[in-house]
């Protein structure tokens, strides 16, 4: 498995300087669509094998492990998780967009953005180096930045500026922890970071270090207060970079990072818990109540994910709370660990397909306006049917993977005695299943409008992605007594046990 580590980050981006090359072959366009479902393909098989065999370290250009200028690629429990993620999202999100994208002016183009920005997210899940974070994260922006204006009209090139300044807010904030931790420790290695500083919160650096990486990782993951940019760059990003963007950008640039430079690197204190604590209540209280009074179907969708990012962040802070409190037990931390990560991966799955089932509907109808449609159940059943599994996927009805993750974080919330938070969560859950019922009465149920009474069923491969993503909604609730052994396990040890980390980067994996 150590010598495929590279690939993750080569392939995508040597597809993505290859594409542009194919916008002067009118006659075989098909053949970028080719090359970017094969990439993706690709991609998640070798994701699927990382799944099964964590633990491998990567020293690019044969450095040793004591080197301390050394660029890394590891791969433990959490890397393996993320990579799982970002590229079975991105391989459905290409196979919707052969499809949805003709309608715009170049899919070449399009796919080599595509891929930079995921070459980007795998690096940044892989790297071993808090620099080559930084490279890596600002490849996969910089991609997203343009995607989101690749519709070059006025809303879109309005949200990408908007999101291009402050997301250079936030990589400046990062840069500056990177710089406090560099001059700290005197070497960029997280493994050797973690070694050096010892007992977390002794350094007031370090604490100074650890504001600008929730400043900067915090806007990257749009977390209340943070969040001002995502309600206008989601809705106006294409829908497979929607999909994107909400499924798996957040989480790699913001939500993984932020994870491994608290657990692993820099080490959680009772400071660090409180904040995310805090930080996973205001997002999904604020995201959850601002996504009421939407009308615009995606604008809706985005103001859902910043409500669902607070419960990633509530089950951090849980896990982290725990540390510092004797009388609880620790296993509690690893079961709030094992709602948070589920949470994670089912969110990517069911928002990818609300927001894929979104694209679908605005290609068939020619709108976002919920008050523009209705009865589209009739015309178009696969999407309809699609979007109604990742409603009940989100709103938390069971059996679908929604309602496990959710209950999984209230529990964990209960045991450790964090009574308020978990009343919150429960009520925030229902707020979000009010929110969900008007998506399926003004888009899916009713009467179908005048204007409307043509609509016809998406292509079979947009179809085709929506099945995929809807089949794993119901699969990831179904099967949930062996997924924490199979999936989230190493993942949890790999956060909780910040030891682990160093010795399998030092030890050279």
């Amino acid at each position: 498995m150590v010598r495929v580590l590279p690939l993750f980050v080569a392939v995508p981006l040597g597809a993505a300087f290859m594409l542009p090359l194919f916008e002067r072959l009118k006659k075989v366009r098909w053949l970028a669509d080719l090359v970017a479902v094969a990439v993706t393909i690709f991609l998640f098989i070798f994701a699927l094998q990382a799944m099964a065999s964590p633990g491998a370290v990567y020293w690019m250009g044969k450095w040793s492990p004591e080197s301390i200028i050394g660029i890394n690629l590891v791969l433990d429990g959490l890397s393996a998780l993320m990579l799982f993620t970002i590229n079975l999202v991105a391989f459905c999100a290409t196979l919707f967009s052969i499809e949805y994208m003709k309608r715009f002016t170049s899919k070449p183009l399009y796919y080599s953005l595509f891929l930079l920005m995921v070459a980007g997210m795998n690096g940044v899940v892989l790297s071993g180096d808090m620099f080559n974070i930084y490279v890596f994260l600002e490849i996969a922006a910089i991609a997203s930045y343009a995607l989101v204006a690749f519709g070059v009209e006025s809303e879109e090139l309005e949200a990408s500026f908007k999101y291009l300044i402050l997301g250079g807010l936030a990589s400046t904030f990062i840069l500056f922890g990177i710089g406090i931790l560099y001059n700290a420790t005197g070497t960029l290695n997280m493994a050797q970071i973690a070694q050096t500083l010892g007992v977390p919160g002794q350094n007031k650096a370090v604490l100074l270090a650890i504001c600008f990486f929730f400043m900067g990782f915090g806007l990257k993951g749009a977390m209340v207060p943070f969040h001002a940019w995502l309600p206008d760059a989601h809705p106006s990003a294409p829908a497979p970079i929607s999909a994107m963007l909400s499924g798996v950008l957040i989480k790699a640039l913001g939500v993984y990072a932020l994870i491994r430079v608290l657990f692993n690197v820099v080490g959680v204190t009772e400071l660090v818990a409180n904040a995310l604590l805090i930080g996973g209540i205001a997002s999904m209280t604020i995201g959850g109540l601002l996504a009421i009074g939407q009308w615009d179907f995606k604008r809706l969708l985005a103001y859902s994910s910043i409500s669902q990012i607070g419960y990633i962040l509530l089950g951090l802070g849980i896990a982290a709370g725990v540390l510092f409190r004797p009388e609880i037990p620790k296993a509690v931390a690893g079961l709030a660990l094992f709602g948070s990560l589920y949470h994670l991966l089912n969110h990517a799955v069911f928002k990818g397909l609300l927001f894929l089932s979104s694209g679908a509907v605005e290609y068939a109808t020619g709108t976002r306006n919920m008050r523009e449609m209705g009865g589209l159940r009739h015309q178009m059943p696969i999407t309809a049917g699609a979007c109604r599994v990742g409603v009940f996927s989100i709103a938390g009805i069971p059996p679908f993977n929604g309602f496990f993750s959710k209950l999984i974080i209230i529990l964990a919330a209960v045991l450790a005695r964090y009574y308020i938070s978990a009343a919150v969560t429960t009520i925030i859950s229902f707020v979000t299943l009010l929110y969900y019922i008007k998506v399926q009465r003004y888009i899916l149920d009713g009467d179908v409008p005048e204007a409307l009474e043509g609509v016809k069923e998406v292509p079979v491969l947009m179809q085709l992605s929506l099945i995929i993503l809807a089949v794993l909604c119901v699969a990831l609730g179904l099967f949930v007594p062996l997924l924490r052994e199979s999936i989230f396990q190493e993942a949890e040890r790999a956060i909780l046990s910040g030891l682990e980390y160093v010795q399998l980067v030092l030890a050279g994996g």
